[in-house]
């Protein structure tokens, strides 16, 4: 039910609708239409938007695929974020997410040098992503401080993988100069990931990032066995 390309589709609003229902899958289906906006803070009729996109014609007919959905999934475990990642490897699990690692991995082997980017967070995995591609063979490096001069030379046939958990960060946005986030739309290729952000007071992300070192290294597996 909610496969990659239905939940690449949704955008900022119909996100916050999707993570009302994966945060309480054992509630929506009886909630009103009404109550479902209310919780997600958004209205009804991007509530049905959101039903459309996962095919449904309406919301009483998401609520029974939806229950269907459940009855056929297995038992989820009751730590904490467990569901949010078993979801999301559920969404990954088809030919149509492999394709598009495919081709990412045919854009990065056509590359003569690549630059993992990233601040925060971000920037230890762009660091993590640089060693794990140069350890399968492609040298890469990484770069986690956004203001880092970039001479024509360093960006001949260079590609850049930038990582951002939200695609909204705005020093990450000026270097590049969430699949409807605005770095997506400056990106040539985009591989979107859908985990709710969890953040504590005072900002701090501790949003989870299995997802993005699970494509990082599918990545590098698909691009050693191309250059073996």
């Amino acid at each position: 039910m909610f496969n990659h390309s239905a939940v690449a589709s949704l955008n900022n609003l119909e996100m916050m609708v999707y993570n009302v229902v994966i945060k309480n899958r054992d509630k929506v289906m009886y909630m009103t239409i009404r109550e479902l906006a209310d919780a997600a803070g958004v209205s009804t009729t991007t509530v049905l938007r959101f039903c459309r996109k996962l095919e449904c014609e309406g919301y009483s007919e998401f609520r029974v695929r939806f229950k269907l959905y459940l009855a056929q999934s297995e038992p989820q475990p009751a730590n904490f974020g467990a569901s949010e990642i078993i979801s999301f490897f559920k969404s990954v699990n088809n030919d149509e997410f492999d394709r598009l690692l495919d081709q990412a991995t045919d854009i990065i082997l056509a590359s003569e040098r690549i630059i993992f980017v990233g601040v925060g967070t971000s920037g230890s995995l762009a660091k993590y992503g640089a060693r794990f591609f140069s350890n399968v063979g492609k040298f890469s490096n990484h770069v986690d401080d956004p203001y880092f001069p970039v001479t024509n030379d360093m960006a001949k046939n260079a590609l850049a993988i930038v990582l951002s958990v939200s695609g909204e960060t705005e020093e990450i946005l000026r270097f590049a100069s969430h699949e409807h986030s605005a770095l997506a739309k400056l990106a040539d290729f985009n591989l979107s990931w859908h985990i709710p952000q969890t953040r504590i007071s005072g900002g701090y992300d501790l949003t989870t990032q299995i997802p993005v070192i699970y494509i990082l290294e599918t990545l590098g597996r698909k691009l050693a066995k191309k250059l073996a």
